[in-house]
């Protein structure tokens, strides 16, 4: 079975997240994008304890298309430094696993 993984992604606004979610999905390179709102992060930025509301995208796809995920979110993302983090699934249902990993970048 091939690797699937859940990047996650924090975004500023919900236009921001919705905007790159239907890019991701629509250009194949993620079956499905979950958008959580109003999340709140507490986090250290250029010396300063910082608070922000936020948006997580929880991008689930091939672990092939990681690349050309980051770059995507990187083009269209307003953070000098955004969040975007990858991490295996390692269990799930075969059928549900079997059809994020029928997604597949157009080379």
């Amino acid at each position: 079975m091939a690797q699937t993984i859940i990047t996650l992604c924090t975004c500023p606004d919900k236009e921001t997240a919705e905007k790159i979610a239907r890019l991701l999905v629509a250009d194949k390179l993620a079956a499905c994008v979950n958008i959580l709102p109003n999340i709140t992060s507490i986090y250290s930025w250029q010396g300063q304890i910082e608070t922000a509301d936020e948006h997580l995208l929880m991008i689930k796809s091939p672990q092939t298309n990681y690349q050309t995920i980051e770059t995507a979110i990187r083009s269209h993302h307003p953070y000098e430094l955004p969040e975007i983090i990858a991490v295996p699934i390692e269990r799930g249902l075969p059928e549900y696993i079997n059809w994020i990993n029928s997604c597949h970048a157009s080379k």
